[in-house]
């Protein structure tokens, strides 16, 4: 007997004891070893009380049973898949057929990835688009000096912003038990190059799609795959759009069917925290404050927050200077100046806050398998305050419910 059977055997030997009379009476049935093809003994309970009492015990033999399978199920998707579907591996510089070998910190596992996608030569596209490469960006004096963007660069951005927010919409409405992340990518880019802008994300630094999923355990820069959405889960989209030689970069983080009440509550702490530090945003105050009020709410519903990653300045460069972290007590310099355009884009774990990267050189997950949640604008700082360029519109879906839309 294999060690999942064991352990459910040993699970359901428990349960029955207490209630012996399961033996000769219809024994109530975990639904979901049901679904999971459990065995029989793991899934039998005397009642549905003896269920109840048993759950906090016996629902390890899902994840455990989860575990064990995951090589067989990404194989499995695999040989269902068209040719060309491969793991990433290299920063999107490499493929291979097989599933990379790792000490994964949570039940999350890559799944093969779709061939790139294609951009009509009409669109205007970045220097990275054909090589992969950014050639301008790393050298630029912007990496160091916060730009005041004139009048027609800040209409530019208005404009691409807009789109932005339209195709991270369009992502948001098919979200659904089912739907596979490659498919979202698929949307993206479809809608992004429909709007003629360019989806940023492609072949920047080599990463292979036009968007970044992030499900569950997933800090950031998730990339899109072969794997369904599973009721219960939590997924960002991350969206960035060029359009008129400027970028706009928003996400937000969505729920998938019913999900638990602690991931229900990270989400809303992590946009309240977005929300909160948008409200400091104005001319004088010291872009280190930003970390301060976040980490500060952060904490305060006993979360933690990322310190790998930060917002960061925008405009005709998809990453320049300002550095926003999120954290408390960072050592960030400047101050906010009317003009100015950058993101904010807090990560918030369940558990701790630290971080490691999967092998595809991407995907960065949470270092204990805990949950992770993220929330992200890009802002314009104004003479009395801040536009939200990235901002809900009145079609936006409703996804949160916490927003009485």
């Amino acid at each position: 007997m294999d060690p999942v059977s064991t352990a459910g055997y040993v699970l359901g030997l428990c349960s029955l004891s207490s209630c012996f009379r399961s033996i000769v009476a219809l024994p109530e049935m975990c639904p979901k070893c049901v679904e999971l093809k459990l065995p029989r003994e793991a899934a039998s309970f005397c009642t549905q009380d003896c269920f109840k009492a048993s759950w906090s015990t016996h629902k390890s033999v899902h994840l455990k049973a989860k575990l064990s399978s995951i090589g067989t199920g990404t194989d499995d998707v695999k040989s269902n898949l068209p040719e060309g579907w491969l793991y990433c591996l290299r920063k999107g510089q490499g493929r291979t057929s097989k599933l990379p070998q790792f000490d994964w910190t949570g039940a999350l596992r890559p799944y093969p990835i779709s061939p790139k996608r294609a951009i009509p030569a009409h669109v205007e596209q970045p220097d990275w688009a054909l090589d992969g490469t950014p050639k301008i960006e790393p050298n630029s004096d912007l990496q160091h000096v916060v730009e005041i963007k004139n009048p027609d660069q800040i209409q530019r951005m208005r404009e691409t912003c807009r789109i932005g927010r339209e195709v991270l919409d369009a992502a948001a409405r098919i979200i659904a038990p089912g739907v596979t992340t490659d498919e979202i990518d698929r949307v993206v880019h479809e809608a992004t190059i429909a709007a003629g802008g360019y989806p940023s994300p492609l072949n920047y630094h080599f990463f292979p799609k036009s968007c970044c999923t992030s499900v569950n355990e997933v800090i950031c820069h998730g990339i899109p795959d072969a794997r369904r959405l599973e009721d219960g889960d939590i997924v960002n989209i991350d969206v960035t759009v060029y359009y008129k030689g400027v970028h706009g970069d928003l996400n937000e983080t969505y729920f998938v069917g019913n999900v638990d009440e602690e991931s229900r509550k990270l989400v809303q702490c992590t946009y309240e925290c977005l929300e909160k530090a948008i409200q400091i945003v104005k001319p004088g105050v010291r872009f280190r404050e930003v970390g301060e009020v976040i980490n500060r709410h952060a904490t305060m519903s006993g979360l933690s927050v990322v310190k790998s990653y930060c917002g960061h300045g925008i405009g005709e460069l998809f990453h320049c200077a300002p550095n926003i972290p999120h954290y408390a007590r960072n050592k960030a310099v400047g101050v906010m100046k009317a003009g100015q355009t950058f993101t904010i884009e807090p990560m918030i774990n369940a558990g701790a806050w630290r971080d490691r990267m999967w092998p595809d050189g991407w995907t960065a997950v949470t270092a204990d398998g805990k949950r992770s949640a993220q929330f992200e604008h890009t802002l314009l700082v104004t003479e009395t305050g801040v536009e939200v360029l990235t901002a809900r519109l009145p079609t936006s879906p409703k996804m949160f419910p916490w927003l009485n839309e």
